[in-house]
């Protein structure tokens, strides 16, 4: 079996800047809450928050050392402290563009979770992903992260150089379920049941 190219030195080791939530002389990317038009479920909410300032929701950064079939790609994520109604911040989320691909979450800093959705059962379910927590997102499954703290919440995710991300799947239909706060805990709903007040 051929064995890949060992990447430039510079992709073999990465500086984290936790203060900016991203790698240094990495791209990164921010999203703001102009871009998360349709992903919050409650849309009114979503338009009062944007009338008082388009601001920073979430920002990524990535690394890509090698595209083999077993080389790894990683991100870094930070989402930023705030709710649209009773929703988190959060990120759009996505399903791997491979779907056999999983993925590994590792929170950094602040406190959240992630919502993970089966693509084919439609089943749902919420994950901690707090400082010094781990969660994993098996293959086909639909994944969003969000902040349920008060200050920014950091996390690196790791997955295949070959997972690709399928944003469109998200964009069409969303996830069924949405990540609420009650009682000043993260709990999950489903999105039909909360449009209609639960």
């Amino acid at each position: 079996m051929p064995v890949n190219p060992v990447p430039d030195d510079a992709l073999l080791t990465a500086r984290m800047d936790l203060e900016r939530g991203c790698f240094r002389g990495a791209p990164a990317r921010v999203i703001l809450l102009s871009e998360m038009r349709g992903y919050f479920a409650d849309q009114a909410a979503c338009n009062e928050a944007r009338a008082r300032g388009d601001q920073a929701v979430y920002q990524v950064s990535w690394l890509e050392p090698g595209s083999g079939a077993g080389d790894l790609h990683y991100g870094l994520g930070r989402i930023s402290p705030g709710r649209v109604g009773r929703e988190y911040f959060m990120t759009k989320g996505h399903l791997h563009a491979w779907r056999p691909a999983a993925e590994v979450y590792i929170g950094l800093q602040g406190r959240g979770c992630l919502l993970l959705e089966d693509e084919t059962t439609g089943q749902g379910r919420i994950l901690p992903l707090d400082h010094g927590c781990m969660a994993y997102v098996p293959a086909g499954t639909a994944h969003r992260t969000m902040n349920t703290g008060e200050e920014p919440l950091l996390y690196l995710g790791v997955y295949p150089a070959a997972a690709g991300h399928d944003y469109g799947a998200i964009a069409t239909r969303n996830f069924l379920h949405v990540v609420v706060e009650r009682g000043g805990e993260p709990v999950m709903i489903e999105r039909a049941a909360f449009l209609k007040g639960a």
